[in-house]
């Protein structure tokens, strides 16, 4: 994929449409590399990286999870505020169905179905973050303010250390 030109996805149709400004930020993907990866490549900060996991309760019903890259999401407490028994991630396909964006390249925005979206409440302090794009390798850059316009994400405290 040529850098000079702009990647169509359905995240960044999206951005457009809404006319939220934001910078495209490439990097050599690497399978289960993830955010400390893509931190290392662009000479980021992980802290600043958000990933995009994609879970669901003990009924079924998918939800997206935004979180910083260098934490992991306590499922227990998460389920605990969303008052349900359990939270799992979802399986590959699973996810996949229910956003239209492969594994490592899974972005909040333009998902084939309307999920709801928590966010780690600490992400909105941000002085700007990065977050996928709707394709491995390709985050976007922009302020934690635009993410919160467009997703309208539910605030959670669940992060934890690994």
């Amino acid at each position: 994929m040529s850098k000079g030109k702009t990647p169509s996805t359905p995240a960044i149709r999206l951005l457009k449409e809404r006319s939220v400004a934001f910078t495209l930020r490439f990097y050599k993907y690497q399978e289960r590399g993830g955010t400390r990866v893509a931190a290392r490549e662009l000479a980021v900060d992980e802290h600043l990286t958000v990933k995009t996991l994609v879970m669901e309760d003990n009924n079924r019903h998918p939800l997206i999870i935004l979180m910083h890259g260098d934490l992991e999401v306590s499922t227990k407490a998460l389920a605990r505020e969303l008052n349900v028994k359990s939270i799992i991630s979802c399986d590959t396909k699973v996810a996949q169905r229910h956003t239209g964006y492969m594994v490592g390249g899974t972005s909040p925005f333009g998902t084939r179905e309307k999920l709801p979206v928590y966010m780690e409440e600490s992400i909105r302090d941000l002085p700007c973050l990065l977050i996928n794009g709707g394709r491995r390798g390709l985050l976007v850059e922009m302020s934690p303010s635009d993410l919160i316009e467009v997703l309208h994400p539910y605030y959670v405290n669940v992060g934890i250390s690994p």
